[in-house]
């Protein structure tokens, strides 16, 4: 069965990029409904944004999408894997201006909250997108490939040359709660040169060292160090998830990036869905059902953090 919240949850924080405040709240929303953005803010036209990957635009720092009237919300790809890996299938996102509130980085905020609300059982088939065939895209040194598995299989590398970061990977299927248990309370991270050359060009005015890992060399600068020795690696899953999750439908494929991000995931998804052989939509019977992410998460595996 489809779910949805049982009631909603509501966000006050800043935008990344703007450092302005931001108030968002999480509706449940109808069987069949699907993942919306609304802004709330915008009083005349379509304030309606689908949470799908025909939608986004292509930006240099975050997952932004945008309707047929230039409508835009960005940075969504955090409460987007929170969703996903809560197995939320169903949901309104009301937020009051063009970002998703960056909270501490993560999507552990979220997290928490979707599951103290718990979710509603809904009288609809879950529906999956099913890998066939594999499909790659390529970007100078960075790729990203999704391929057949019957579960979603992140596997993820990043290499840095900052000491603090370095080369990192991870496997993970993302079966049984493994998104909450593994990844959600990983924060976004960047190099203190970026940050402050980004501040200079009047971009991430909201970002901090309480938003995400900063480092310098072999240096974290953010208070408290890293939450995991690889918390790098860990975010860069999270994001895929966020930004997998805009496919329409939970994926049942095994994602690999390496060096990968946003715009190349997205990317990723155009050339699947521009393939019809390689996809097919199935209605999960249970134990298709059972291996999707959120099935089975209880509020103890949520990080002491979160």
């Amino acid at each position: 069965m489809q779910h949805t919240l049982k009631s909603a949850v509501r966000f006050s924080g800043v935008g990344l990029h703007s450092g302005k405040p931001v108030q968002m709240v999480i509706h449940p929303a109808a069987a069949e409904h699907g993942i919306w953005f609304r802004r709330s803010d915008i009083l005349f036209g379509d304030a309606m944004i689908p949470a799908r990957w025909d939608a986004v635009r292509q930006s240099p720092l975050c997952t932004l999408m945008e309707n047929q009237s230039g409508v835009t919300v960005s940075t969504v790809e955090h409460v987007m894997a929170a969703l996903a890996g809560c197995g939320v299938h169903n949901a309104l996102i009301e937020v009051d201006g063009p970002e998703v509130p960056i909270l501490d980085g993560s999507a552990a905020a979220f997290v928490r909250s979707i599951m103290q609300r718990g979710l509603w059982a809904q009288a609809a088939p879950v529906r999956a997108l099913q890998v066939l065939e594999t499909v790659e895209v390529r970007r100078g040194d960075a790729w990203a490939r999704i391929a057949p598995s019957d579960s979603l299989i992140i596997d993820f590398r990043i290499e840095f040359d900052d000491a603090a970061i370095g080369a990192q990977s991870k496997r993970l299927t993302m079966s049984n709660g493994t998104f909450v248990r593994e990844l959600c309370d990983s924060r976004t991270f960047c190099r203190q040169a970026d940050v402050e050359a980004m501040h200079a060009c009047g971009l991430a005015l909201g970002g901090t060292l309480e938003n995400a890992v900063v480092v310098d060399g072999d240096r974290v600068l953010s208070p408290g160090g890293l939450r995991h020795r690889d918390e790098a690696v860990r975010h860069k899953m999270l994001d895929a998830l966020g930004d997998l999750a805009l496919a329409g439908a939970p994926l049942l494929g095994a994602y690999t990036g390496h060096r990968a991000g946003h715009a190349l995931t997205n990317e990723l998804l155009r050339c699947l869905f521009a393939r019809p052989s390689a996809y097919r939509m199935v209605v999960c019977d249970p134990a298709m059902t059972a291996r999707l992410p959120g099935v089975g998460v209880h509020m103890d595996e949520i990080p002491a953090v979160a």
